[in-house]
């Protein structure tokens, strides 16, 4: 059964709940009653989850502003094969019988509206008043796992901000006056092209230093994503940091939670979820479970199931765990059951290994403790 259907949506379950409760239900209990964890690990554990989200935040940034990088020059290198081919034409417009003196008229009033509109949009914030394509901010990322070029999540508008359709009217702007001037002041055909040509050789300049831009922002991409340990297939487009990053919500369960990082690799989104300390032979079914509830999460709100998420222990130990019809079971029996014990109570210790118990970062706080004198 899917962990959807016959379940009490009130109760709210975090995929942390799952990971205790399938460690131990009694640290589960501990931790709900406001018990906190203690012990060296824990805190080494949050110092390095710190320096992992650190690494990857920086690797996605710095992907951000190498894609950001590339839009732009393309933008740039497009100004001039227009005024490449616009030299062409002018020059055969220019010999025919049209008004090259009207057409400049036409062409400055078109470049003046674009202006006007340009400053206008960046000057008000009319995005919000009319609702108009203002991002969602509690989504991290789109279903397409892209984040905008020139418009952040947050982004509104106004106030001196400008996105997409602000620089659009700017650019209009300035190739409709350029053409309007090499119309209006070189009646001659050949003169008018010349400078159209001159044009497309100064954008042609301004090309290439973005495109230096661009190489450098590519260069630097590529050192922080070796830095975070990530191949060329991954791209980051979520990373927790346990403040800001958005809470992924199922709102038929009640279950949510925040994974480490949220990957795609090969078109899919791939939920990664860091683990400190000891690395295990195979990983541990608390981890599982938790990883499962991620996985879960990101099906629901990408709409997409993810084939697989991934466990890392440490840079080099990484572990898949397969997202299919007997992993949706276990999620669903794992939920039922922690929703059972906060509505009815009861939970007890689930072992009888004294090596866990001591491992435990609640057990001083345990009724149920397992000694290591008993």
């Amino acid at each position: 059964m899917p962990p959807n259907e016959g379940e009490n949506s009130s109760l709210l379950i975090s995929a942390s709940d799952l990971e205790r409760h399938t460690y131990c239900p009694l640290s589960w209990h501990l931790s709900r009653e406001g018990v906190g964890a203690e012990g060296d690990a824990v805190q080494e554990g949050v110092r390095k989850h710190a320096e992992i989200h650190s690494s990857m935040e920086r690797a996605r940034q710095e992907r951000q502003a190498y894609r950001r990088s590339a839009t732009i020059w393309s933008w740039w290198f497009t100004v001039v094969l227009v005024f490449a081919l616009e030299s062409f034409i002018v020059y055969r417009l220019l010999n025919s019988e049209a008004d090259p003196v009207e057409m400049a008229r036409f062409l400055s009033s078109l470049a003046l509206s674009a202006l006007l509109a340009g400053l206008v949009l960046i000057l008000l914030p009319w995005r919000e008043p009319l609702n108009w394509s203002i991002p969602d901010a509690s989504n991290e990322f789109e279903s397409t796992g892209v984040m905008p070029i020139l418009n952040p999540p947050d982004f509104i508008g106004g106030w001196f901000q400008g996105g997409r359709l602000e620089a659009s009217f700017l650019l209009a702007s300035i190739v409709f006056g350029l053409h309007a001037l090499a119309l209006g002041t070189f009646l001659d055909a050949g003169n008018a092209s010349f400078v159209l040509v001159i044009s497309a050789f100064l954008w042609t300049g301004l090309a290439s230093w973005r495109l230096q831009v661009l190489l450098l922002a590519h260069q630097t991409s590529e050192v922080a994503r070796a830095k975070a340990g990530l191949d060329k297939r991954t791209e980051v487009v979520y990373s927790d940091d346990e403040q800001g990053a958005g809470l992924l919500q199922d709102p038929k369960t009640g279950l949510r939670g925040r994974p480490d990082q949220i990957v795609i690799v090969d078109g899919d989104f791939i939920p990664v979820e860091q683990k400190t300390g000891k690395v295990p032979q195979r990983p541990h079914d608390s981890h599982r479970m938790q990883l499962l509830a991620y996985l879960h999460l990101v099906e629901c709100e990408t709409g997409r199931a993810s084939p697989y998420g991934v466990i890392q222990y440490g840079q080099e130990h990484v572990f898949q765990i397969h997202w299919d019809d007997g992993a949706r079971e276990d999620l669903h029996a794992s939920v039922t059951e922690v929703k059972r014990l906060m509505e009815e109570g009861g939970a007890t210790r689930n072992h009888d290994r004294i090596g866990k118990c001591r491992n435990c970062s609640r057990r001083h706080a345990c009724p149920e403790r397992l000694d290591a004198s008993a």
